[in-house]
């Protein structure tokens, strides 16, 4: 119920991006890509089209920040993160809640070990601790010439951990709180929950990725 009163209440906002996405460029107003949800059953995410047709095509499945897939609109979209507003749909539909770990594509939740796989008896959401703590994967990813080779390495141990936590410590004042931190951050971006200070910042995580990413270049891989 809370999710259809939100897709209500946001609708003069939701068609006003559809119809700025829909003149943008040319293609569906959503993205419905595969993901895996409770039990390891997968289905369609929602998401409001912020790359061109068929990016997701290119067999890249993480997207830095200066992608040139991303469309006009959708930097825009992506940066105040209205993109994820579409999810609504599945929350209604049953595939999401609002808050519970992010779903991930099937060949990364392939890579779960068996601690891991608890992830997967929980309903994703569409926002979460580790929402809140990697707030900007696009600028972290930012350069690189395999973006998921640099997620794997910089991001998910940390996002899994941080998925771990929901799991041990799951109730519904966190998830009111999460609720409120991530919309609090999307408008102050240093804001930081103390739940996440012990966490790698954005300054630590853009180092490390940048290891990384100067090793593919030296590499040349791309």
């Amino acid at each position: 119920m809370i999710a259809l009163g939100g897709l209500v209440a946001t609708s003069p906002l939701l068609i006003t991006i559809m119809f700025w996405i829909k003149k943008d460029s040319a293609g569906p107003i959503f993205y419905r890509g595969n993901r895996v949800g409770k039990g390891g059953a997968e289905f369609k995410i929602y998401k409001f089209r912020s790359m061109v047709r068929d990016a997701d095509k290119s067999g890249v499945t993480s997207t830095s920040l200066k992608d040139s897939r991303i469309t006009t609109s959708g930097h825009f979209i992506r940066k105040w993160k209205l993109d994820e507003l579409a999810q609504l749909i599945n929350v209604v539909k049953g595939d999401m809640s609002l808050v519970g770990p992010r779903p991930e594509v099937k060949e990364f939740t392939d890579l779960y070990r068996e601690e891991e796989k608890k992830i997967l008896l929980l309903r994703p959401g569409i926002t979460d601790w580790a929402s809140i703590w990697n707030s900007d994967e696009g600028g972290i990813l930012e350069g690189a010439l395999d973006a998921d080779a640099v997620y794997l390495k910089v991001i998910r141990p940390v996002k899994i951990e941080l998925q771990l936590y929901y799991y041990h410590n799951s109730s519904f004042s966190n998830d009111i709180k999460i609720l409120f931190y991530t919309v609090y951050r999307i408008f102050k971006s240093s804001f930081v929950p103390g739940n996440l200070s012990a966490y790698s910042d954005y300054g630590t995580l853009r180092r490390q990725a940048m290891v990384v990413i100067d090793e593919q270049r030296k590499l040349g891989k791309g």
